[in-house]
Formats: structure tokens, C-alpha cells, sequence
């Protein structure tokens, strides 16, 4: 049996054996729920051994025809960036089963019920590659969630469920339209299939067209991610879930917005991704400044971590925006990192409700008097959601920082700042929770983590550790993927690089040279070009390069009077050059 099949089948077969285990014994349901999800997590950890990391493209395939009419199958397979997307929610669930241990004591068969569905809909969402799939698994990841939320949720449980499934799935009718519009177009619901068509020209769209499926998609996602200003479901859900309701929902239902906008949007309709581009990197930006200022006034832990996901998220949706590799890679990192560093964050705070029964920062205070150890778990995971170096978030934040750079220098310059400001409102939050003199109430109620707690704390700050200091575990994978993505989204639009008046005038030199080079070999005066001279390193197959297109130690590279890099590629599709003067020359 196929092991992406036998991983996706693990959380529903756990969920279907779970219905059946006797309401009167909640210990058998966390007994199986534990036992089955690290089941599910240890058959993950072989994807990783069986997936080729050094090529790119989808692995591990199967493909089996589900309905004749229309033709929809059965198809999921994992890439670089999908690959690590399931293996955090099959790392997420066990822990997520931990925390819940005693917290959960009402209606505990069917809670770990769902959680297992959730698990099982979430991993579906990162493999599928079919569209109409997709759409089921999507869906079918809201339900779980919905009934986590409005069930074992606190006081305004109803009203933060409804709003979360409202939002969500509004987006998600939008999504539905364009689906079934690109499966009256193309006769077929298969997403390789349909890049195939692109690539090839059978299949192309009109600018309003293609601007109309894009957004489409991307509103889906963007409600998902959630992007500013289509954000204000998530701190309420956030709120009012239970602590392992939050870990999902922070820590891997996010992602699905995020990985939507760079697997389906970007391949599918590169043109209108491009000329969105500035104004969606500005609505990221704006979400990494205003969630960073609202998380530092919150007086509940909850809703401030919450916001603080807004803006570590608002770095993802820069990072893919900017159209560079490095930006992309960054992006990616950045949302493993965030599923890792929010969900301890969420899972200890979980952890302080359930001693002291309060989520406000007042009614904290002086916790490192009487919790050493918990403290010191929390300090780790607040410096790592700040980006201290050595621990996983400042790897992704700096790689999107970078290629945010190289595509515009002030959209970098604006980003940063919310690095300055997730470092005050975090260091603020735990000077004043586990600071300052312990009341009597803290110290009544309050105690060091035990063994059960210690299993679920110790795998999350390993992994902050490894993610800092080990990157390259993870990078090569998740390069292979982007790079496919910027190949797929190239529509020549040249990346222009501000240069001094005299680098200027060397360019215009070196561009006059190309200029005789090609008149030469046009006349038959020249045959064949020394390594060294201008025609060798810039021919008459050279292209603009497109915002973020790879580029390393053998790409050759030049440019002209206004700074625009030219190197080997192949001619994108869909659009003429847009430079005359290159053109001419070639």
C-alpha cells in the first residue's frame, strides 16, 4: 500500500474506531487517541525517507478514478513544501492529545473523535491534486474545527464557531465558483493536468478572466490566513477554543490559506499574482504592524498570541509576494516555524489556565517564583516567536526579509519593524505573567509541569532548536518546490536594481558591446566568441529575468542603462519582452 495513502487513512480509520469505544470510558478514548496518533506521526516520519529531496515535482502518487461523470479522482500526492505541511499536523496531533488530558472531562469520546477527523481533513487538504478533492477536504476540515470550538469552547463558544465556519465558508463559495468555471474550461478537475495545459498553450485566460479566478482563490485563502483586513474571526475563535483547538487552529489550519496562495494561485494565474502583487504586499504589511500594535494592548494571553499571529503570518504572505527564491523559501520556513513556536506558545498558556482558570495578564504574576521550569519553557518559546538567533523563527523572518529586499527595499525596511514590535509585546507579556511579586492565588494554585507535560513541551522546543540551528534539514526540500513555482510563474517581468549613475554608465557599455557582438554574428564576421567576451555571457537566448527567478554562481548575468538583470532561461509564456532596446539587440 502507497505510504501517503496508508498516512491519510490512519486519522480517518482512528476516528471511525474511536465512535465506537464506550462513552463510560473516557480513559480508553485518550489511551486510543494517544496511542493511534503517534501511530499516524511515526508512518509520516517514512514519508520523509521514501521522498526524493533533491528533484522537484510531486512524489509518492495515487491516482484512482472516484466518478465517471464529470471526471473527478481520486489523486493526492506530496511535494516539497506538502511534505512538511503533513508531517507538522501529524506532529501537532499527539501533542494536542497531551495537553487535553485532564482539561477535557466532558463528552471526551467524541472530542478525540474530532481531533482525529481534523487531523485526517487537514492532511487531505496538503496532498490532494485534484480540485474538486481539494474542495472536499477543505470543507471537510471545517466541521471538526467547528464543533471543537462550539462545544468544549469557553463562555462565547456559539457566537466565535458560527462566525469562524461563517467567514471561512463564504470564501470557500467563491473558490467552489472558479473551480467549477476552470472545469467547464479545461474538462477536467486534475490540477497537474491543467499546469500542463498552461504551460503547453492549450490553455490561457483573459486578463479580466484570469484577474476574476485569481481572485476568486485568493479571497478564500486570504480569509484563511487570515489577511488583514479579512482577519477579525480568529482572535475570537481563538478565544474561545479549547486549548487543543487553538494549537490546530494556529499552528496548521492557517497554513491551508497560506499554501493555497502558493500552490494554486500563483502556478495557475502568474499574470494577475503579478499585478497584485504591490498591493497585497502592502495589506501584508499593513496586517505585520497593526497585528503586532493590537497584540501589545491585549490584556487577555490568548487574543494576544492570537494577533501576534496575524502578523507572524502577515511575513508568510510578503515572502511569497516578493518573487524572489530566497522570499519563498523564507515563506515556507516561516510557516513551519509558526506552526511550531505559536503552538507551544498556545499549548503553555493552556497550561496556565488550567492551574490559575484565568487568561488575564493581571491575574498572573511573580509564576517563576513558584513554576521554575515552566517559565523557562515559555522564555525559549517567546525568544524563538521573537526571532532570536539559533532558534527556528529567525530563520524564516530573515529569508523573507532578504527576499523582500532584493524585490523592494521598503517593503523590507516597514516588515521589520514588526520584529521590533513582536519582541516588546512578547517580552512585555512575560515580564509581567511570570515576573514581578507571586500572589497568594498564584501560589495556591499554581505548579511546576509534570511528566505528562514535560512529553508534550520537550518535542516543541527541540524542534525550535533543530528548525534554528539545522535549517538545511528542511531547506532543500522546500527549494525544489519554490523554485518550481517562480519557473511556473515567470511572465517577463524584469526585477530592476537601483545602481550608481557610474554603474549605470558601465551597463550602457556593456550593453553596446552586446549590440556589436550581435551585428557581428548576424553578418557571419564572428564564429565563435572567446569565454571572456560579452557575446559569451550574453546571447541571443538571454531573457529578462523575472522577479525571484533563480539565479547562482553559473547564471550569467549582466545589465542594461537601467539596471535590468538578464540571464539564460527559456522564454516565458504569455507575454512579449518588455524591454525594446533588448529585444533589438536580439
Amino acid at each position: 500500500m502507497n505510504l501517503l495513502l496508508w498516512v491519510l487513512a490512519m486519522p480517518l480509520l482512528g476516528f471511525l474506531i474511536a465512535l465506537t469505544i464506550p462513552r463510560a470510558s473516557p480513559q480508553g478514548s485518550r489511551i486510543w487517541a494517544i496511542f493511534w496518533s503517534l501511530a499516524t506521526f511515526v508512518g509520516s516520519i517514512g514519508l520523509v525517507f521514501s521522498f526524493d529531496r533533491t528533484v522537484g515535482g510531486e512524489q509518492l502518487a495515487v491516482d484512482i478514478p472516484w466518478i465517471a461523470s464529470p471526471d473527478i479522482h481520486f489523486y493526492i500526492a506530496a511535494d516539497g513544501v506538502s511534505l512538511w505541511l503533513v508531517l507538522l499536523s501529524t506532529f501537532l496531533t499527539p501533542i494536542c492529545v497531551l495537553i487535553s488530558w485532564h482539561s477535557i472531562q466532558t463528552r471526551v469520546k467524541e472530542f478525540y473523535a474530532f481531533l482525529l477527523l481534523l487531523e485526517f481533513g487537514l492532511v487531505g487538504v496538503f496532498i490532494a491534486q485534484d480540485l474538486f478533492l481539494f474542495y472536499v477536504f477543505w470543507e471537510l476540515s471545517l466541521v471538526p474545527m467547528y464543533f471543537l470550538i462550539g462545544v468544549w469552547g469557553h463562555d462565547r463558544r456559539i457566537y466565535a464557531a458560527v462566525k469562524f465556519f461563517l467567514y471561512t465558508f463564504a470564501g470557500s463559495v467563491l473558490m467552489l465558483a472558479a473551480i467549477i468555471y476552470l472545469y467547464n474550461k479545461t474538462e477536467t478537475f486534475s490540477y497537474p493536468a491543467i499546469l500542463e495545459m498552461l504551460s503547453t498553450g492549450r490553455l490561457s485566460f483573459s486578463p479580466q478572466e484570469g484577474m476574476l479566478l485569481f481572485l476568486a482563490f485568493f479571497v478564500a485563502f486570504a480569509i484563511k490566513v487570515p489577511l488583514f483586513p479579512l482577519h477579525t474571526w480568529l482572535p475570537d475563535a481563538h478565544v474561545e477554543a479549547p486549548t487543543a483547538g487553538s494549537i490546530m487552529l494556529a499552528s496548521v489550519m492557517l497554513k491551508m490559506g497560506t499554501f493555497g496562495i502558493l500552490h494554486y494561485c500563483l502556478p495557475m494565474f502568474p499574470v494577475a499574482a503579478r499585478q497584485c502583487a504591490s498591493w497585497i504586499a502592502v495589506l501584508a504589511i499593513i496586517g505585520i504592524i497593526y497585528g503586532a500594535l493590537v497584540a501589545m494592548v491585549q490584556p487577555n494571553m490568548k487574543k494576544l498570541v492570537a494577533y501576534s499571529s496575524v502578523s507572524h503570518l502577515g511575513f508568510v504572505v510578503l515572502g511569497i509576494f516578493s518573487f524572489t527564491q530566497m522570499g519563498l523559501d523564507g515563506a515556507v520556513y516561516q510557516m513551519l516555524n509558526h506552526g511550531i513556536s505559536t503552538g507551544a506558545l498556545f499549548a503553555i498558556v493552556g497550561l496556565l489556565y488550567e492551574r490559575r482558570h484565568s487568561l488575564e495578564i493581571d491575574d498572573y504574576g511573580g509564576v517563576a517564583t513558584v513554576a521554575p521550569w515552566l517559565s523557562i519553557v515559555f522564555l525559549v518559546t517567546t525568544l524563538a516567536s521573537i526571532g532570536l538567533p539559533m532558534l527556528n523563527n529567525f530563520v524564516g523572518e530573515f529569508l523573507v526579509l532578504q527576499g523582500t529586499a532584493i524585490a523592494n527595499f521598503k517593503w523590507a525596511t516597514y516588515a521589520a519593524i514588526g520584529v521590533i514590535l513582536s519582541a516588546c509585546y512578547m517580552l512585555w507579556l512575560y515580564q509581567r505573567v511570570f515576573y514581578g511579586e507571586t500572589g497568594e492565588t498564584v501560589r495556591h494554585h499554581m505548579f511546576d509541569l509534570k511528566p505528562r507535560e514535560w512529553a508534550a513541551v520537550i518535542p516543541l522546543v527541540a524542534m525550535m532548536v533543530w528548525m534554528g540551528v539545522y535549517s538545511q534539514s528542511f531547506l532543500p526540500a522546500i527549494g525544489q518546490t519554490t523554485a518550481r513555482v517562480l519557473e511556473q510563474t515567470q511572465v517577463n517581468v524584469p526585477f530592476r536594481v537601483q545602481t550608481h549613475p557610474s554603474q549605470a554608465q558601465a551597463n550602457q557599455v556593456q550593453l553596446s558591446r552586446v549590440q556589436r557582438s550581435q551585428a557581428q554574428l548576424s553578418q557571419g564576421q564572428l564564429s565563435q566568441a572567446p569565454p571572456s567576451s560579452p557575446s559569451a555571457r550574453f546571447g541571443a537566448t538571454k531573457k529578462p529575468l523575472a522577479d525571484g527567478a533563480p539565479s547562482g554562481p553559473g547564471a550569467d548575468q549582466g545589465h542594461d542603462r537601467e539596471g535590468v538583470i538578464f540571464r539564460n532561461s527559456a522564454k516565458p509564456r504569455g507575454q512579449a519582452p518588455l524591454n525594446s532596446e533588448v529585444a533589438r539587440a536580439r
